[in-house]
Formats: structure tokens, sequence, C-alpha cells
């Protein structure tokens, strides 16, 4: 059997209302993550380990730095045939944005007639997880659908917050509510019900078929999850691929269906928290399936200073490279590049991001802290948290975000 021809389109165009003020002048899937990553590398690097190599990026809001990032870190062999495009509004429909992620792909209806594949792997561009897009391939192949969701596992008392898919035991979907109060638990398994990933495998004149006719209804709000899959699972045409029976290379038992859509500001830091245990939730150290991304000339991390009452150590953290922690303490936090944390500062269960400085004396807990803040001498972040709100965004989850640009007093 030939290998099938696949193109990859990613939806990297939303707003990122939510993960405000980490969103105030970037798009969502270049918020950074991890230290060294942006959201946008853990689905690329997915469809890349996958064999999955011609893949268009569907931009649109406050996009340079995305574009910028995909530009210098993406580029894939032109020799082969391969790519990693951004690709903007083309408008096609008139002079407006997308409406919506089914409008996304309508406007791009050109791409997939041009390279004409046999199926389009339709995924999201802002969830950290780690999966091999093959195998849902092949079992969307097999199944002979027209259309494929990936279903992750959530606690039955967490339905609410998904949109929750039932199917028979042949994975044939037969229902799809958006956020149900009191939904059905799957099959065999009294405690749990299938949530949609927001990813999808489509047989490309399916998707064709469903997205025109989506275009041309003036009730719909364009959205995959909202419109198209409700028309689909009408259909009967919809199999759904569970996410647990996915096998990447070098998992963990921790960690092995691992999936968090991180679009509010407590679930990207606790995503975050996710990453430092010992035995971390999701691991990034496995060498088997690599998340890649652009890593900038930088020495390696120093910590200085061996005195009494001024050592610098960091503990239960992650470190990159660039980082000088000089004479003070890191606990339970991660630190992206060229943060400098210098004598008698602490720093707590925190997220600082590129350039981040912590001046003397200083204290930041429970706080992300986005690129080039400076944090002043005696400084104190998420020790007062009546003073914080008057001055910076505070989670539900007490947790404090200092946007880029914002000026901390002492």
């Amino acid at each position: 059997m030939a290998k099938p021809h696949v193109l990859c389109m990613v939806l990297a165009g939303g707003r990122g209302r939510r993960l405000d003020p980490l969103t105030r002048d970037r798009a969502k899937p270049a918020v950074p993550f991890g230290g060294q990553y942006r959201m946008i590398d853990f689905v690329l690097s997915n469809l890349v380990n996958g064999g999955l190599l011609k893949t268009v990026v569907l931009t649109q809001y406050k996009s340079q730095s995305l574009n910028r990032h995909l530009a210098r870190t993406w580029r894939m062999s032109p020799l082969l045939g391969n790519y990693v495009a951004a690709v903007p509004p083309q408008m096609r429909r008139g002079e407006h944005f997308f409406e919506g992620s089914a409008d996304a792909l309508y406007q791009n209806f050109n791409l997939i007639r041009d390279e004409a594949p046999d199926y389009i792997v339709v995924f999201s561009a802002d969830h950290i997880y780690r999966m091999d897009p093959r195998q849902m391939l092949d079992a969307h192949i097999d199944s002979g659908a027209g259309m494929t969701v990936a279903g992750k596992r959530v606690p039955l008392a967490d339905a609410s917050a998904f949109g929750i898919i039932q199917c028979d035991r042949d994975g044939k979907a037969d229902d799809f509510v958006e956020k149900p109060d009191d939904p059905d638990p799957m099959h065999g398994d009294p405690d749990h019900v299938l949530a949609s990933m927001g990813n999808y495998v489509f047989s490309t004149e399916t998707l064709l078929d469903v997205i025109t006719t989506d275009a041309h209804d003036p009730d719909s709000d364009h959205d995959i999850g909202g419109d198209i899959v409700p028309r689909m699972v009408d259909s009967g045409d919809v199999f759904v691929y569970d996410f647990a029976t996915n096998d990447v290379p070098g998992s963990t038992d921790r960690d092995r269906d691992y999936w968090r859509d991180v679009g509010g500001l407590d679930a990207f830091y606790q995503a975050h928290m996710d990453l430092i245990a010992a035995d971390p939730y999701f691991n990034l150290y496995n060498r088997e399936w690599p998340i890649y991304t652009w890593n900038e000339p930088a020495p390696p991390a120093k910590f200085v200073f061996d005195e009494r009452g001024r050592r610098g150590v960091a503990h239960d953290s992650m470190v990159s490279q660039g980082v000088v922690v000089s004479g003070g303490t890191v606990r339970r936090s991660v630190l992206s590049p060229w943060t400098r944390v210098h004598s008698f500062s602490t720093v707590e269960e925190s997220v600082l991001m590129h350039g981040v400085t912590v001046g003397r004396h200083a204290t930041v807990r429970r706080a992300i802290v986005d690129k080039h803040v400076e944090i002043p001498e005696g400084a104190q972040i998420g020790v007062d948290l009546h003073r914080d709100r008057g001055r910076f965004v505070v989670t539900e989850d007490d947790v404090v975000v200092i946007g880029r640009g914002d000026k901390v007093d002492p």
C-alpha cells in the first residue's frame, strides 16, 4: 500500500484573551513555555516526530512574534518537499479575518486543492502534550470514517469544561455535547468521559464538503468543535480516537497520556508546576520524542557565591541556559534563558520568562513574570496579595501575573 499523502493544518489564530497579559503583544501559540520553548513547539514536534512533514500554520492575531519563531526554528528541507509555512488570513470570502476555526480552513481551500492530500490533519496550537499523530491517522484510515476526533479521558466531574463525545464500543461517535452538566460516562468506565482534544483527522473530500456547507450556513459560528463536529456526528461519519491508546516512545507511566489545555492563566501556571517534580507529570527529558525549538547562543547556567547567607542555589527547579543565580535561592520554579537572580533574593513556585531580573533582597512567590521585567531591590511579589491586586493580574488560584512592560515598584 502506498504511503498516504497528508497535509497538516495547525490552528494558531486565537486571540488568547484568557492568557492576558501574556498575550498582550503576542499570539497565544507564541507564548513562551517551559523555559526555552513556545507553545506551538509541542504540536509541531509531535507532527515532525510522527513523520508528518507538510504543515501550514494558520495565523491571525498579533502574529509577528509567532511568524518570527516559525521562520527561525521550523525550517524543513525544501529538497524533499517538506515545509512548515505560516499562512495569514487569505480573505477569500471578503474583507474579513477568520470568523472561526472552520472558516480558517475554508479560507485556505486553495492550499488544500494545490497540495491534493489524501488526508488532512487539523490540530490546535496551544496544548501541552505528546502524541504520535501517525497512530491517530492510521486509526482514521482503518475506520473508514470521514472524520476522526481525538478524545481524552477526563473525570466525570470535570465534563462541564469540555466538549464531550459519546461513542459506541467500536468507536463510532453517536453524540456530541458542548460542556454538559450531566453527561453519560464512557462505556465500561463509569468514572470518565471522553473530552474532545481539538485534534482532528479528515478524509480530504469529506472536509471540503463539510466546510463548504458550513460556509454557506448563515446560522453557523463556523467553528469546528461547535458546528462541524455536531454536523458530522449527525451524519454518522465520525470515529473517536481514544488518546489513552496512543503509545509515544520513551513515555513514562506517569506522563503517558498527559494533555493540558493551557488557555487560561491558572492552567498555564499548573502545567509549569507539572514539569518540575522529581517524577514529572510531563517529562521534557524524553530523548526518544524530543520537543524541538530554537536555542539562541547562550552559555550554561551559573550558580555563584558559596558564603553563609549568600549562596546561589536552586531546588526542584528547571534552570535554562544563560541564567545566573547570584547568591539567591530558587525553589520549585522555572527560569527561562538569561534570567538573573541577585543576592539575598528568593524565588518560589514561579515562572520567570526570558531576561527577567530579580534584584537583591526581593521576594517572588507564586508568580508568572513575563520577558525582561525588572523586579527591583527589596520588592515583594506574591507576599501581599491585596496590594498585588491593585497593580497586577491575580488569578483565582492567587497566582500573580506581571506582563511584559509592567513596572514593578519596590
